[in-house]
């Protein structure tokens, strides 16, 4: 597969990778000092390696995962309180990056926390690694949510489910998100990319017109009551990050959040 990256920024490594092979468009997450965490900088290259392989005809599905060991830790907290504008919700986006037409395969090759999960929930299926791991900690690092947590993550495991993580923000592990419903299947953490391509490949080798129009139909029948949800969420958000928002406790914040995350994904012992 041929890799390609923005080199605008010679001095760092670029924050989204792409490969394209076979009909398939990888993109990785690279910001693994940092545990993939969202920065401007990474999400306006995602949203734009996205939407070009979107628009390329040779490309018939996408695999999004990230770079060993996370795949992504939410928003990057520092950023976030150092000014940075990322994690708001526009009206009407439906996502992080919108809806597009080309499938989109997550695979989950560890923690997806917080806005890393909200991408995973924005794929249409998810493949996750043994090393994976899914927690919302919104309501610990004092957010709300605006990519569809409250829409989507109901959807994949129930209301319950869903409220018991965003609420507790405690991690849930591989097995059980595939017992839950979050992820279509565990494989083990060195066949996960191969896995995740596979898959694509399938897809990208049916009819293109076909698929396209079936993920469509299929996105149409399950959000035709859950629109308003969306608008009700993109609103709270807007108005919390509005009239609630401190950026200086969500700073202090992450190196508690990070500790707490690293103690529940610890295997136990014995």
């Amino acid at each position: 597969m041929a890799t390609t990256s923005d080199p605008s920024d010679a001095s760092a490594p670029p924050p989204v990778l792409t490969e394209i092979g076979g009909g398939v468009g990888i993109i990785t997450l690279h910001r693994p000092e940092r545990r993939n965490a969202i920065n401007a900088a990474l999400l306006e290259r995602l949203v734009t390696a996205v939407h070009d392989f979107d628009h390329d005809p040779a490309i018939g599905a996408m695999v999004l995962t990230g770079s060993d060991p996370a795949f992504c830790a939410g928003l990057d907290l520092a950023a976030l309180a150092g000014g940075e504008r990322i994690g708001q919700a526009e009206p009407g986006q439906h996502g992080p990056f919108g809806q597009v037409s080309t499938p989109i395969i997550g695979a989950i090759n560890g923690p997806a926390v917080t806005g890393g999960l909200e991408l995973a929930l924005a794929c249409d299926m998810l493949l996750a690694s043994t090393r994976a791991t899914f927690a919302d900690t919104h309501a610990r690092v004092g957010i709300m949510p605006g990519w569809g947590m409250s829409v989507l993550l109901p959807a994949a495991v129930g209301q319950r489910r869903a409220v018991q993580m965003s609420l507790s923000g405690n991690y849930v592990d591989a097995d059980t998100a595939l017992v839950w419903g979050l992820v279509n299947a565990v494989v083990p953490h060195d066949q996960l990319l191969a896995t995740a391509v596979a898959l694509a490949g399938d897809i990208a080798g049916a009819d293109p017109a076909a698929v396209g129009e079936l993920l469509a139909l299929y996105r149409r029948t399950t959000s035709a009551t859950t629109d308003e949800a969306w608008d009700i969420e993109a609103a709270t958000s807007r108005a919390w990050w509005r009239e609630h928002m401190d950026r200086s406790a969500v700073g202090e914040r992450a190196s508690s959040i990070i500790d707490r995350g690293r103690s529940q994904s610890r295997p136990a012992s014995g």
